[in-house]
C-alpha cells in the first residue's frame, strides 16, 4: 500500500481505555483511519462500534488479523497481550500493544523474537513517554541543575475499590504493579537512562496470596543511586509523583502519567524552589499516535522497542520474586 493512504488499523477489545488512547487522537488525523473492531462478544462490538463510529464489526479477534487493516491496536487483559501480539505480527500487522507487554519477561522475550526480523513495527503503549512533560524532565536531568543523582523514585497509586475488576485476577496477570508499578519502572528506566537492581519488595495482597494491591521495593542503580517504586490500587487520593534527588537539590514531578490532566515540576535548588507545567497538549496519546505512524510510514524509532519492553518485564519479575510472590504467568 502506498505510504500515502491512510494507515488502517483494527482493534481487538471493546476496551475502555480506547477511546482516549487511539479513538480520540485518530480523529484529528487524515492519515489515520480506524475501520474495524472485534470482542468477546460481538454485541459488545457492534455496542462499541455504533458509539465510537467504527464502520466494521468482525465477528472475532483473528477476522481482524485475516483483514486487510494494517495495523492493529491490542488493549485486551495483560495475559492476552503476548498471544495476541504474535498473532498479529504473524499476521503481517503492525502492532501498538498496551503494556505491561507480556506476563514475564520470558515471555516478553518470545514476543520479540518473533517481532525480530519482520519488518512490521512493534511499540509498547507507554504513552506517558511521548508527552512534552517526559522531554522536560529529561533536559532538566541532564542539564545537572541538582548535581549528580543520588536517587529517583517514583509512585502510582488509584482508589480501585471493585474487586471484580481484571487488575484483581491473577490469572489475568493483574496486579498494582503489573498496571500502575510499570509506569514507575519505566520512568526512572527511561530517565535515569540504566538498569536497576532490585534490592527488597514488600506486597499487600488480596484474599488471592498471589495478587498485589499493592507493592513497595527498593532498588539500586549503578552509581549507587538509590530508588524507591510504589504502586496501589487501594489509595483514597490518586498519586502519580516522582522525585529526583541529586547533591544539589531536587526535582519533585506531579501529574506524570497523565500529563495532559495537569502537570507540575518543582525544581528545589540550595532551598530555593521554582515551579512549571508543560503544554498539556498534545496528549501523550496524540503524541504516541504520531511516533508510531512515523515509525510505520518513515521508518522512525520505536519508542519502546521491544528491547526495552524485556527490561521493563525484566524489573517487574524482580520486584515480584523479591517480594515473595510468583512473576506473573506462573501462578
Amino acid at each position: 500500500m502506498s505510504t500515502t493512504s491512510p494507515l488502517t488499523f483494527g482493534i481487538l477489545g471493546a476496551a475502555g481505555i480506547t477511546p482516549l488512547a487511539l479513538l480520540e487522537p485518530a480523529q484529528d488525523r487524515d492519515d489515520v483511519r480506524v475501520v474495524a473492531v472485534a470482542a468477546r462478544e460481538r454485541s459488545r462490538a457492534e455496542e462499541f462500534a455504533q458509539e465510537h463510529g467504527i464502520p466494521q464489526v468482525l465477528d472475532d479477534y483473528q477476522a481482524v488479523l485475516d483483514s486487510d487493516v494494517e495495523a492493529v491496536y491490542i488493549p485486551l487483559h495483560n495475559s492476552a497481550h503476548a498471544e495476541w501480539a504474535i498473532k498479529a505480527l504473524q499476521a503481517g500487522k503492525h502492532v501498538l500493544l498496551e503494556k505491561p507487554f507480556a506476563d514475564n519477561a520470558d515471555q516478553a522475550r518470545e514476543v520479540a523474537a518473533v517481532a525480530d526480523g519482520i519488518d512490521r513495527v512493534l511499540m509498547e503503549a507507554f504513552h506517558y513517554r511521548h508527552h512534552a512533560l517526559w522531554h522536560r524532565l529529561d533536559e532538566l536531568l541532564r542539564s545537572g541543575v541538582i548535581g549528580d543523582l543520588v536517587d529517583a523514585s517514583a509512585v502510582f497509586e488509584i482508589h480501585l475499590p471493585d474487586r471484580s475488576n481484571i487488575r484483581y485476577q491473577s490469572a489475568l496477570a493483574g496486579g498494582a504493579t503489573m498496571d500502575l508499578g510499570c509506569y514507575a519502572i519505566h520512568l526512572l528506566r527511561s530517565l535515569v537512562g540504566s538498569e536497576p537492581t532490585v534490592v527488597t519488595a514488600v506486597a499487600r495482597t488480596t484474599d488471592d496470596p498471589e495478587l498485589d494491591e499493592a507493592l513497595t521495593a527498593q532498588l539500586t542503580f549503578p552509581g549507587g543511586i538509590s530508588s524507591t517504586i510504589t504502586s496501589s490500587l487501594l489509595e483514597e487520593v490518586e498519586a502519580q509523583s516522582a522525585r529526583f534527588t541529586g547533591t544539589q537539590g531536587h526535582i519533585d514531578v506531579e501529574g506524570f502519567v497523565h500529563p495532559q490532566n495537569g502537570n507540575r515540576i518543582t525544581v528545589t535548588v540550595d532551598g530555593e524552589s521554582t515551579e512549571e507545567s508543560v503544554p498539556a497538549q498534545p496528549s501523550s496519546y496524540a503524541a504516541q499516535l504520531d511516533v508510531f505512524v512515523k515509525a510505520v510510514r518513515e521508518g522512525g524509532p520505536v519508542i519502546p522497542d521491544p528491547t526495552d519492553s524485556i527490561k521493563t518485564m525484566e524489573v517487574i519479575d524482580a520486584m515480584y520474586v523479591a517480594a515473595g510472590l510468583h512473576r506473573r504467568g506462573d501462578v
